[in-house]
């Protein structure tokens, strides 16, 4: 594999990205205005498969072209035809160069000849070391509070740990065992003591913690993708919106002492939020904005006191989550580039040529347009 085969790779993830929130994005307002919109956990988990997808997809479309479809319809050849259609209004030298962008871009970055490139390489690689580096040092810090933690009780592979520097209950993992950490304020109220550790292997049923993990390696690669961060909130937000609506539907909780919890949990805390920022890749039992935005605690609590939906119109999930990942493998093929010369590439080919020409025979030359001058500089004798 080959540099320019990693780089359109590294483009076409970036791009699946946007695709992918724009897919979801849509999906979700349709979700919102139909039966299933109060059913988080259904779209936990199909939020979940997508991010997964997302991250294989690049790798999906180039096995799809090279061993099952070896000439698909791309994007840019659909908007060849649409040229030659007359559904563009646009020159063809300018509709030609604004095709080719991409494969300049790709040129230009392996080149290192402009000036541009060696910019935009040197930025993402400071990002992507920074990136990598603030991670690491989570995960050690995580690694420390995890150690230095008291150790309660097991439940199989779980640990219960207490600890005296973490503010608010959150959940991780290692290679073999899993972590609740508790802050030791816990132990003085039972109550807040059993909700937030269901809270939290409800997380690990949900494999959230997984999830998170998988969304902080990807990190160092899309810190400054938009859409990796719009992706991420999303992924966040829904995995505690579908936590508390199991919890609640699950063990017939009282819904008011679980939202007096998670208010108290966002008390504390706020007390000291950089520790709880630094500590990832973690599921909390509050994230640090809803510290910050307390819109997303209200939102919680009004989904949590909502009616909780009893049907589980399995049809209908199975439906969205084909048609989602249809979109999505549509996408890695319409991002893949043209094989060869097709009919109508030639044809485009054509215009660019004759309209160079035309625009080259218009267009006076210098000699041309030197004798013109100067024989305007002279006036005919008369006889």
């Amino acid at each position: 594999m080959n540099a320019e085969t990693i780089l359109n790779a590294y483009i076409d993830l970036n791009l699946l990205l946007f695709a992918g929130v724009a897919l979801w994005l849509g999906s979700r307002a349709i979700l919102l205005r139909s039966h299933l919109g109060p059913a988080f956990q259904p779209q936990l988990r199909l939020l979940n498969g997508m991010t997964i997808l997302l991250a294989i997809a690049p790798f999906i479309g180039v096995a799809l072209t090279t061993y099952v479809m070896t000439k698909p319809p791309t994007l840019s050849d659909m908007l060849v035809a649409q040229y030659l259609q007359g559904n563009v209004s646009m020159s063809a030298t300018k509709f030609e160069s604004f095709l080719g962008l991409r494969e300049d871009v790709v040129r230009g970055l392996l080149d290192q000849s402009a000036l541009w490139a060696q910019i935009a390489i040197v930025l993402l690689a400071i990002g992507c070391v920074v990136s990598a580096l603030q991670l690491l040092s989570a995960g050690l810090r995580l690694r420390q509070v995890v150690q230095t933690a008291y150790v309660w009780k097991h439940i199989g592979r779980v640990q219960i740990l207490f600890s005296d520097t973490s503010k608010v209950a959150f959940s991780t993992r290692g290679f073999r065992r899993l972590y609740i950490v508790l802050p030791t304020s816990l132990a003085e109220n039972t109550a807040d003591l059993r909700l937030s550790i269901a809270h939290e292997l409800q997380h690990f049923r949900q494999r959230d913690v997984e999830c998170e993990f998988l969304l902080e390696a990807l990190r160092p690669l899309l810190f400054w993708n938009p859409a990796y961060h719009i992706w991420r909130r999303e992924v966040r937000m829904l995995r505690e919106f579908a936590c508390d609506q199991a919890l609640i539907r699950r063990g017939n909780r009282d819904v008011r002492a679980y939202c007096e919890c998670l208010i108290r949990a966002c008390i504390l805390a706020a007390q000291d939020p950089v520790r709880l920022v630094q500590r990832r890749p973690v599921v909390a039992l509050v994230d640090n904005n809803e510290m910050r935005r307390g819109a997303t605690i209200e939102r919680r609590i009004r989904a949590v006191t909502a009616e909780q939906p009893q049907e589980r119109h399995m049809l209908s999930w199975m439906f969205v989550s084909a048609a989602l990942a249809t979109g999505v493998l549509s996408c890695a093929l319409l991002m893949q580039r043209s094989g060869d010369w097709s009919h109508d590439r030639i044809m485009l080919s054509t215009i660019v040529n004759l309209e160079r020409m035309a625009h080259r025979n218009a267009a006076p030359t210098e000699a041309d347009a030197a004798v013109t001058a100067l024989q305007s500089g002279f006036m005919p004798l008369r006889p």
